[in-house]
């Protein structure tokens, strides 16, 4: 209760629907039993890829301490990222519609609450809880810096993705429940968008990263810099469409570029050799997708207006 009036003076958390969501997520004993639940998952993942890393030894005999790290950073952010695909759309799809189904939606209205904060505060109490499994789980990232091979920089950077994804699955998945008059075709039809997004775009992304390889590889210099430029251009926005590619792109040229926002990629050609000025994926995901989730949270709040009329 004493915590209640400061947050209160917060403009979030003069939000009702806010109010409301989180002391029912948190009041009751499921959401530290997923939190442990997911915890305790997190940490045997960990435990079974540090047994792997630790297994596979060099030509002398011994274990390399940065492999080990880099082994339990890349695995731990992949194990919180396939979570968070299928966490955050199952706490937004049956926001409003599930609203509808158990007729409370009529004493929401009752209320006068507009229907952006309506939309926003439902937004906010859901991804609140992601946001807390994804800071839970900094510390286990945090443990490769035990073996070293990891950065600070590319933990904040995994975070930031993390969270980009949370924010445009949950908008879809509210987007679809003031859409969809039932949960279930509401959740059906979220997560079908979220695994052509997961699953369907890296098909089509490493199908252009081979047809671009194969381009580059057998006769590089041929192909003029122009076509290069343009490939290489298309190739960095088309895997800025998913977070799993734009994760590992990011962090192959901040290894290879030692840089986190601006660098160059060098391009041969009959003409010469081109230095090709390149954002790194991180911003053009992240812009992108946050882009997405105005437009998504912008549309839901039309939808709700049309429902209240």
């Amino acid at each position: 209760m004493e915590l209640e009036a400061p947050l209160r003076r917060f403009g979030l958390f003069r939000n009702p629907v806010v109010v409301k969501e989180l002391r029912g997520r948190m009041r009751g004993a499921r959401a530290f039993a997923v939190l442990s639940v997911y915890l305790l998952l997190m940490v045997g993942f960990m435990l079974l890829l540090y047994m792997l890393s630790t297994a596979s030894r060099d030509v002398f005999g011994f274990t390399s301490g940065g492999q080990v790290g880099r082994t339990l950073f890349t695995g731990i952010v992949g194990i919180q990222l396939f979570l968070v695909t299928f966490i955050a759309p199952s706490f937004t799809a049956s926001a409003i519609s599930g609203e509808r189904e158990r007729q409370t939606y009529d004493l929401l209205k009752t209320t006068l609450l507009p229907a952006h904060a309506l939309v926003i505060g439902k937004l906010f109490s859901a991804l609140s809880y992601v946001f807390l499994l994804l800071i839970a789980a900094i510390p286990l990232q945090s443990v490769a810096f035990l073996f070293g091979g990891v950065s600070e920089i590319e933990v904040v950077l995994a975070f930031v993705i993390l969270a980009v994804t949370a924010i445009a699955l949950g908008t879809t998945g509210l987007y679809f429940s003031a859409s969809q008059a039932r949960t279930l075709s509401a959740n059906v039809t979220t997560y079908a968008v979220t695994l052509f997004i997961t699953v369907g775009l890296p098909m089509i992304i490493f199908i252009a990263i081979a047809l671009f390889a194969s381009l580059l590889g057998a006769r590089q210099a041929d192909i003029a810099a122009e076509v290069q430029v343009v490939l290489l251009y298309g190739l960095l926005a088309l895997a800025a469409t998913n977070p799993l590619v734009a994760a590992f792109l990011t962090q192959y040229w901040l290894l290879n570029k030692q840089s986190a926002v601006f660098f160059y990629e060098t391009v041969t050609s009959t003409t010469g050799i081109i230095q090709v000025p390149l954002l790194s994926p991180w911003i053009l995901f992240s812009a992108f997708y946050l882009l997405v989730s105005l437009v998504l949270v912008v549309r839901t709040v039309q939808r709700v207006r049309r429902i209240e009329t």
